[in-house]
């Protein structure tokens, strides 16, 4: 077992693991940590705890120190260089004819290199733009491609919920969304009601994907013939999230809802299909 703290270093970021030393650092301090990226500034957002081997990766990098006020002043001046550096990197993009959309500016904690993040629908030559800037800000640069979910959790915004944007806020990790898990849900399948502001399928779908996937192996099928208190009929319609069942009552012509437990107290309900 390995005694590991959780670090962010966005607010919705990645939680990385560090090895707190000797330090008593408790959940929200801010430490600064060595990194392969170099020294970066970090919010503990798990504080200590106990992990296995094989929930962290080997050799762990230790807390260099708690962050104290001299260093949350770097940071503000970071962001303030990081701004001023956006523009730039702007004008020379247009200079070059690039095309590409800048769209986030990063120093490290440190000011050993500055990344440029920036979205493009294909492979961009900017090499020439990369001896621009380094001439300009006389530091290691980095040029970053990345996608239109990327894009919308550096950007941030308010979703079609009325929400802000769950990746700008909470989500760590983009989960696989898949047009499936629409499907099960009965949603609309128009791609304007299920796309985020990222133009890809909502996030949210995946957060109750587990709970229908379960409902529809309890439940029978569209069509199949089940056993009710009232006699046998034909699925209709499902309530999945309430295991609720519209049936059509056999040789009585009326739909009638009842629950899955209703059904199953009648027996199997596997009768037989009606495709």
């Amino acid at each position: 077992m390995y005694d590991v703290v959780g670090i962010r270093f966005k607010k919705a970021g990645k939680i990385y693991y560090f090895d707190p030393g000797d330090f008593s650092i408790l959940k929200d301090d801010f430490v600064i940590v060595e990194t392969v990226r170099g020294v970066e500034y970090g919010k503990v957002v798990v504080p200590r705890k106990q992990v296995g081997e094989h929930d962290v990766v080997l050799p762990l990098k230790k807390v260099v120190r708690i962050a104290d006020q001299k260093d949350r002043m770097i940071v503000e001046e970071n962001k303030q260089a990081a701004r001023e550096s956006y523009e730039v990197c702007c004008e020379k993009v247009n200079e070059h004819q690039l095309d590409m959309k800048l769209v986030d500016v990063e120093y490290t904690f440190d000011r050993n290199k500055v990344i440029f993040y920036f979205t493009a629908d294909g492979r961009v030559d900017f090499r020439e733009l990369v001896k621009d800037l380094a001439a300009i800000f006389r530091t290691r640069i980095e040029l970053r491609q990345i996608g239109v979910r990327d894009e919308a959790k550096m950007l941030g915004g308010i979703g079609p919920c009325g929400r802000m944007l769950c990746c700008s806020t909470f989500l760590g990790d983009f989960d696989p969304v898949s047009i499936k898990m629409a499907k099960d849900q009965n949603l609309s399948l128009n791609p304007t009601k299920i796309s985020g502001l990222c133009g890809r399928l909502m996030c949210c779908l995946k957060y109750e994907n587990d709970e229908y996937e379960t409902a529809k192996e309890l439940l029978p099928d569209l069509g199949e013939m089940v056993g009710t208190p009232l006699g046998e009929g034909k699925v209709v319609g499902l309530n999945i999230l309430e295991r609720v069942l519209q049936v059509e009552i056999k040789d009585q012509e009326r739909v009638l809802e009842f629950t899955l437990e209703e059904i199953i107290k009648e027996g199997a309900f596997s009768i037989q299909s009606t495709d």
